[in-house]
């Protein structure tokens, strides 16, 4: 058995640099589209354009001023004030806690379908496949889910629950499960094929909120459907108006699973090696076929939970487009974080951050709630062009150990 030289062993790279690397880009990517962010806010700042037609000079102190009053803000309104909470502690003040402690649950509540969406279109990419029928596939969980929240009645929350929580998730697997048989036994493209399929989701939930329709709630003229029974709902432990419920739990389970089966399960094995040398692994005897829609079911039922979530553990009824587009922000999500569960959750956290903070950015520095999603387009950009990072910072080219999910039959 061959053993590695004394000088091999030296220009081996530590651990510790090889776990850092892969982060390197994402974490330029966000530096950058924060200091990018900050030249739009400056731009837009009416206080900083008077001073620049005026006296150039004193709009230097301006500028810096309207940029830390926005992202001051920013933190502020989805973390909190670290002081704020220590002095709501000591006083022992039940309102004065909620206050303070309302930013950061409510940014984890808004970051809990994005980690679900983010984990479904990961398990996409390792397995070769662009799903990008997550937004549809949340849809048909939220609308299961619903119907089995507020049809049984009678039952205790240790059965209602999980059952609504199995339907939201069967519900977003048997979505995507057509595309998934389609691709597998017909070679039809799953983008093409799970667009097709958002718009059939979306049309369906409309039709089904309709005065005709089984989900609309009696005696009202809006399109919502009932409420859940309170045995269907997610527990929260906080007094109103914090929200914080045991969605964001089930969802940090959903990513210890992803990481289990993705990397410590035979079937996890062969969905990766199917997403990156199909040849391959039907030569060494894998199903590609059971393979590919094993992947689009898992894919599917995550984003079947995220539709979920929002109906068990927020809204407690469905209304029309009640998501906020994240199927579609998990694309962004499963890239930034590399297709890592790990990666997924701490980008998830970010945008969800980012998403909660931006309505007091608002209000306190006037700072329209549109530059966060400049902040997070300019994000996935330089994350879908590294070499741009690579330029500004003069990195050297990336290896084949930065972990790079390859997604078969995209582009082609």
């Amino acid at each position: 058995m061959a053993q590695l030289t004394a000088s091999e062993v030296s220009s081996a790279p530590p651990r510790w640099r090889r776990f850092l690397q892969p982060l390197v880009i994402p974490l330029l990517s966000i530096f950058t589209a924060l200091v990018l962010g900050s030249l739009v806010i400056v731009l837009t700042d009416l206080t900083v354009l008077a001073a620049l037609r005026t006296q150039p000079l004193a709009a230097v102190p301006a500028m810096w001023d309207a940029i830390m009053t926005a992202y001051g803000s920013l933190l502020q309104g989805s973390l909190g004030s670290p002081s704020q909470m220590i002095a709501a502690v000591s006083s022992g003040d039940s309102k004065a806690m909620t206050d303070a402690f309302f930013p950061i649950t409510d940014s984890l509540v808004t970051a809990t379908p994005f980690i679900f969406a983010g984990l479904a279109v990961a398990v996409g990419f390792r397995g070769g496949l662009f799903n990008i029928g997550v937004e549809g596939q949340l849809f048909i969980g939220a609308i299961c889910a619903t119907y089995v929240g507020f049809a049984l009645k009678g039952l205790p929350m240790i059965i209602h629950l999980p059952l609504a929580i199995l339907a939201g998730a069967a519900g977003g697997a048997f979505w995507a499960f057509i595309p998934g048989i389609l691709k597998a036994k017909t070679g039809a493209h799953e983008v093409i094929n799970t667009i097709m399929m958002n718009y059939i989701a979306f049309r369906l939930s409309e039709w089904m909120l309709s005065d005709k329709g089984p989900l609309k709630r009696p005696g009202t003229a809006n399109p919502v459907s009932p409420f859940i029974e309170k045995s269907a709902e997610f527990p929260r432990f906080f007094p109103e108006p914090i929200r914080f419920h045991a969605g964001f739990f089930l969802a940090l389970a959903a990513a210890l699973f992803v990481y289990w089966f993705l990397f410590k399960t035979t079937w996890g094995f062969e969905v990766r090696t199917v997403g990156q040398n199909p040849d391959a692994a039907r030569y060494a005897g894998m199903s590609i076929t059971r393979n590919i829609v094993l992947t689009m079911c898992l894919s599917g039922a995550l984003a079947g939970l995220a539709g979920a979530n929002e109906v068990l553990g927020v809204n407690h009824n469905l209304a029309l487009a009640f998501s906020s587009g994240y199927g579609f922000d998990g694309i962004a999500i499963a890239l930034l974080g590399k297709s890592h569960p790990l990666g997924v959750v701490l980008t998830a956290l970010l945008f969800g951050t980012l998403r909660s903070g931006a309505t007091r950015m608002q209000n306190v520095a006037r700072i329209p709630v549109e530059i966060i999603s400049v902040i997070q387009a300019l994000i996935i950009a330089f994350i879908a062009a590294p070499a741009i990072i690579r330029k500004i910072y003069h990195l050297k080219e990336a290896g084949p150990s930065e972990g790079n999910v390859f997604m078969r039959g995209w582009g082609k």
